[in-house]
């Protein structure tokens, strides 16, 4: 039952709410099938299918709301979940920034659904895992990896009239590649909707690549360099900055989108005249919900940054009302335009750089210019004349994505990434003066 047709959905929300006695009500029904199957020291260790259905109601008496939750759908249990939430919200105290229900929203149609995707079988998920395991073991290293699969659906409905149902479907893999003394190591990503796109086999060669290749690294000293960063480590990096992207907290003062003497930076020329971030529900290679988790508001392609121009700010309708600026929802995808090149195509135009595939454990150091502290991590290399010229020792980076972004050299190709809880086309970049502050130990 976690997964249910239009239809079905609808049933149960338009049935939830015929009992709300409240001011307004609204209500979410989520429900996925989701498969894993994961990996360590070339054997598998566990897998599995966890199926997950759940209703919240909210309930409304003016500023004072309620939410209750349900995985039971009988007449009764509706009507109950129905009387929780509206005894949670009479209790509550009232919500100043509270904003009235919506009404009926048009949500673009998202094409984000893979039969193949749906249809995963145990056996499939064995093969991945076994196509991952035995390349390594053809390189003698050592394998550890995680793949999970999803279908989902998600309706929501109000009692002033919106309804809306979404379906769709993703598939992650992920793997870490040690050679055999530990010393050398890689990782890879794989993130799809369409199952049948996906080869684990592919994905673990880079992984190896990178793992053999990186044994005996060699320590270089801290400083600015020119680097190359792959998606996978420009995605970390963005994903922070990206997070800043919210105008109450702009227009309050407490950040790097924070104007001098108030209000924010929309407007201003903040990066180099390539950056462009926008998101769109509707976009084929990232497919994604078409309405905002928190109010239902539709989603529509929004540009972030054009031409290295600051375009957008997430404001809600609370805030849009107290600063009389429009609504932008939260996007639930991300978009980076790049280039035509390939990280090869980078690697061959530089003079001397260093090849950084992986951020980790990144943290915020200074909310006012987005100044970052992190570490590069499963192969970092020295390049010069336009190759690979030996491993080095990993690096702690200061560096903001702000001036990342200012310090653009070239771009590749856009890649699907998984960016903090969303999917993400983010390019390689290839930046000059990129700060590495220290040397790290770990491989």
């Amino acid at each position: 039952m976690a997964i249910l047709s239009r239809s079905e959905a609808k049933r149960i929300l338009d049935k939830v709410l015929k009992f709300s006695r409240a001011n307004e009500a609204s209500a979410q029904l989520a429900g996925s099938e989701t498969g894993n199957i994961r990996y360590a020291r070339n054997s598998v260790s566990t897998s599995g299918i966890v199926n997950d259905i759940e209703l919240a109601v909210e309930a409304r008496y003016g500023k004072k709301s309620g939410v209750a939750t349900i995985n039971e759908f009988s007449d009764a249990s509706l009507e109950k979940v129905m009387r929780r939430a509206e005894e949670l919200a009479k209790l509550s105290p009232e919500n100043p920034e509270a904003m009235p229900t919506l009404g009926a929203q048009k949500y673009v149609s998202v094409d984000g659904y893979a039969k193949s995707t749906a249809d995963i079988t145990p056996d499939q998920r064995a093969k991945a895992a076994a196509d991952s395991i035995i390349a390594a073991k053809e390189k003698k290293v050592v394998a550890a990896g995680y793949l999970e699969d999803e279908r989902a659906f998600a309706a929501v409905a109000t009692s002033k009239g919106l309804f809306g149902y979404h379906a769709s479907t993703s598939a992650n893999f992920t793997v870490t590649m040690r050679t055999e003394d530990g010393l050398g190591s890689g990782w890879a990503e794989s993130d799809v909707t369409d199952f049948g796109t996906m080869n684990t086999g592919s994905t673990s060669s880079v992984a190896i690549d990178k793992a053999v290749l990186s044994q005996e690294a060699r320590a270089l000293e801290p400083g600015k360099y020119t680097v190359i960063l792959e998606p996978n480590a420009v995605s970390g990096l963005v994903g922070y900055m990206m997070s800043g992207f919210d105008a109450r907290n702009a227009d309050e003062g407490r950040s790097f989108m924070s104007k001098k003497g108030g209000g924010n930076r929309i407007g201003e020329k903040m990066f180099d005249k390539r950056v462009h971030f926008y998101s769109d529900p509707a976009d084929l290679n990232v497919p994604a919900q078409p309405w905002a988790d928190n109010d239902f508001m539709r989603l529509e392609r929004t540009d972030w940054i054009k031409d290295g121009v600051v375009k957008n700010l997430a404001r809600n309708r609370y805030w849009a009302e107290q600063s009389k600026g429009e609504v932008v929802p939260e996007p639930n995808n991300l978009i980076m335009v790049g280039g035509d090149k390939s990280t090869e195509e980078l690697i061959k135009n530089t003079r001397r750089g260093i090849l950084v595939s992986r951020t980790w454990y990144i943290r915020m150091v200074d909310p006012q210019s987005m100044l970052l502290t992190g570490l590069t991590r499963d192969g970092t290399f020295y390049i010069e004349n336009g190759k690979i010229k030996y491993p080095v020792k990993n690096f702690r980076f200061n560096e903001s994505p702000v001036i990342m972004l200012n310090n653009i050299e070239d771009m590749g190709i856009p890649q699907r990434v998984g960016m903090w809880g969303m999917s993400a086309m983010i390019p390689a970049l290839k930046v000059r003066d990129f700060t590495f502050s220290s040397l790290s130990d770990a491989v």
